[in-house]
């Protein structure tokens, strides 16, 4: 399992990669590990507005479908619309495949998110 320090993560098994005010979100190599092939993934609409620990979306794999949850608020300013063709790129670099651009409404949710020393034993911890 692969955990990028750098990020923040939740127990969902959401990665989030902060720049400025705006934040990039997909699903960990634990999560796509664990789900298999990708088959599928279902993205919210440009612009929608988010709120932490609500509904984002849906990654379909061979063995089941999981819901996405957004980590932090926001409104979704890009789609990656490149997992409508290629969803198994989350398969091949889950850190790259980012599923959302979210312009960030409240800085101060990032804060109950894990670093990703806390995400390891988190993992460690569930398994």
């Amino acid at each position: 399992m692969k955990v990028i320090k750098t990020l923040l993560y939740t127990k969902n098994h959401e990665w989030v990669r902060v720049e400025g005010d705006e934040a990039y979100i997909g699903i960990t190599d634990y999560a796509q590990h664990s789900m298999g092939d990708i088959v599928y993934v279902e993205t919210p609409e440009l612009d929608d507005e988010v709120k932490a620990s609500e509904y984002l979306g849906v990654v379909e794999s061979v063995k089941a479908a999981s819901d996405i949850y957004a980590p932090i608020s926001g409104k979704v300013i890009e789609i990656n619309e490149q997992l409508e063709d290629t969803p198994e790129s989350i398969n091949e670099s889950p850190y790259d495949a980012y599923i959302v651009k979210l312009s960030i409404a409240n800085k101060s949710e990032l804060d109950d998110l894990f670093n990703g020393d806390d995400y390891e034993v988190y993992c460690n911890e569930i398994e």
